[in-house]
């Protein structure tokens, strides 16, 4: 199937989907839109009573009761209103949450590879603006359009019955009016996609520029960052000017061309009138009708402007709900072994990055480390060595060869039982925009108060996190910045201690800290690394010294193994590095 096919019925069965669940509702909003239409087009022929036989018939009795009647459509109108647009509403409302939801669900489960490829902003404008833009569409354009419908069709069937002669000029005139209407629709959702995707470029370049805001105001970028900003969004309102200048055309020429043919009908009708071949009633209820159905279609060719956006919206949505996650799930996984081990293995992996697929990391790599073990991974940039912990946390698969756990391949385990065999502590700690508790229990969100200050003071973190205002509960802003380094390495590290998990994965854990801090993170990191198999990208001596082997690392190769000692005595760029990294004085032969 081609992807021209493929995305219009990928957009319709997710729209099915997300609508299927509120049938009831969905139905119910549907009668009271027909009650309301009916009672609209019920009104023309009050009209005709009124004027035939009240006024000119000169009969009070039937006035009243033509009135009477008219009011009591019109009671029934309001209330037929009321409950459309209520359930309409909760219907927009309703699903733009539930699409929110899917969106969000599915992108967590996108490998790093889908996000490396595609800006933050742009992803979040449609988890944000385009879910927005169906909720306008579903919650009022739609109803509105059905609405408008209905009485576009019942207007012109009523005309009809009005008035043959007079109906024929109306639909000699329909096609004039369904010209515009298909042209700028077609122009009007190619400028609304395009007017979605210029404000995701805003959305972009704003959370890169507010999220590396020390480094522009470091390098005075403000008024170039700001100079920039503005040719984006002075692209994003020209985009929309042109999207609005074609809905406004649109509008007018519909307007322009409707009320053309009702000038028009008005002079024949008066005509047929004064000669006899129709009552004023029957005048007075055509116009009506014919008001009707130009008002009618004069809102859905403005209604139009909206579908056209909300159809560029869908089909941004649609392409993240299908993009398809390259990480494959087994669909009988098995189980890894309890209780785990924590031994780790590579066999002949063959891997490339998907944005550099000519240029592979490994090439027949191969890693056995014991349960239990503490390797330390040595090596200049762009070795490997972050690669081996990104294949083990499967947010990648290899191109050949396999990782094993315990024995067990990890293509063939099940994702999340792999993963909650990992704990990871990173080179700059994740701290949330949260409470120091919550933190904490990021790994294990169940755990409860006594768990939670137990890893704290295994991690050395206590002693200021009872300093903290409020402590445990302490808000600690966005991406921790009321911590230090030091203090959010240790918070990183108590969530790893909570998280108890069989292999540690420690990324440069104290490479950015000063000789105070990584003492004490030092101290935390050995009670961590107990009983525990354990990875570490190495750039201090004090990490490597404790490892029980090192692996040096060259251009996706283990190149020499062995203690500290053993390899300043035998591998020369093992003495390179620990000249350059853990600033070693002992000479480079």
């Amino acid at each position: 199937m081609s992807l021209a096919t493929s995305e219009p019925l990928s957009r319709r069965r997710i729209l099915l989907d997300l609508l299927r669940p509120y049938r009831l509702r969905i139905a119910l909003a549907l009668i009271a839109l027909i009650v309301a239409a009916s009672c609209i087009l019920f009104i023309g022929q009050g009209l005709k009573q009124v004027i035939d036989h009240g006024f000119i018939a000169g009969s009070e009795a039937l006035l009243d009761y033509a009135l009477l009647g008219l009011l009591g459509v019109i009671v029934v109108l309001s209330l037929a209103t009321f409950s459309r647009f209520y359930l309409v509403s909760w219907l927009g409302e309703r699903i733009t949450a539930d699409l929110r939801r899917r969106v969000f669900a599915h992108l967590l489960t996108l490998p790093p590879a889908f996000f490396e490829q595609n800006r933050t902003g742009d992803v979040l404008s449609r988890l944000t603006n385009d879910t927005t833009q169906l909720e306008t569409v579903i919650g009022s354009s739609v109803s509105m359009a059905l609405r408008n419908f209905l009485l576009l069709i019942g207007g012109l069937i009523m005309l009809a019955i009005t008035s043959l002669k007079l109906t024929a000029l109306v639909l000699l005139a329909i096609p004039f009016v369904l010209v515009p209407i298909i042209t700028f629709g077609r122009r009007l959702r190619k400028l609304a996609r395009a007017s979605q995707d210029r404000v995701a470029d805003v959305g972009a370049y704003t959370d890169e520029v507010i999220h590396e805001i020390r480094t522009v105001q470091a390098y005075g970028h403000e008024t170039a960052s700001t100079g920039e900003f503005n040719a984006r969004v002075e692209d994003t309102f020209s985009t929309a000017v042109a999207r609005i200048r074609q809905r406004a055309l649109l509008v007018a020429a519909v307007i322009t061309l409707v009320f053309s043919a009702i000038a028009l009908i008005l002079w024949v009708g008066g005509h047929d009138v004064l000669a006899g071949r129709i009552s004023g009633g029957e005048l007075s209820a055509f116009i009506f009708y014919a008001v009707v159905v130009a008002g009618a279609m004069g809102t859905i060719s403005e209604v139009i402007g909206d579908l056209q956006r909300a159809a560029g919206a869908t089909e941004r949505l649609v392409e993240l709900l299908t993009t398809p996650s390259t990480i494959i799930i087994a669909p009988q996984p098995t189980p890894l072994p309890q209780p785990a081990r924590g031994a780790v293995s590579m066999q002949q992996v063959r891997f490339a990055y998907p944005t550099r697929l000519d240029t592979p990391v490994f090439d027949g790599f191969t890693l056995e480390i014991a349960a239990g073990e503490k390797v330390a991974l040595v090596g200049p940039s762009g070795a490997g060595k972050t690669t081996v912990f990104q294949l083990l946390q499967r947010f990648y698969d290899p191109l050949a060869g396999k990782i094993c756990i315990d024995g067990i391949d990890l293509t063939t385990a099940d994702l999340n039982d792999v993963r909650r065999h990992i704990a990871l502590v990173p080179q700059d700690p994740v701290i949330f925009a949260t409470s120091v508790r919550d933190n904490v229990r990021y790994a294990r969100p169940d755990a409860n108060d006594d768990d939670v200050i137990a890893a704290c003071e295994a991690a050395y973190a206590m002693e200021f996190i009872q300093a903290l205002p409020e402590g445990l509960d302490t808000f600690l802003g966005e991406r921790g910045i009321r911590l230090s380094g030091g203090q959010k390495q240790r918070l990183a590290i108590a969530r790893a201690i909570l998280a108890d998990r069989p292999i540690l994965l420690l990324d440069e854990a104290t490479s950015a800290l000063d000789s105070n801090s990584e003492q004490v993170v030092q101290q935390a990191l050995e009670h961590l690394m107990k009983n525990r198999t354990t990875l570490m990208i190495a750039h201090r001596l004090s990490t490597v010294v404790n490892a029980d082997r090192i692996l040096v690392l060259q251009s996706g190769r283990i190149v020499a193994s062995g203690t500290h000692t053993a390899l300043l005595a035998e591998n020369t760029l093992y003495r390179q590095l620990a000249r350059l990294q853990f600033q070693l004085d002992t000479p480079v032969v």
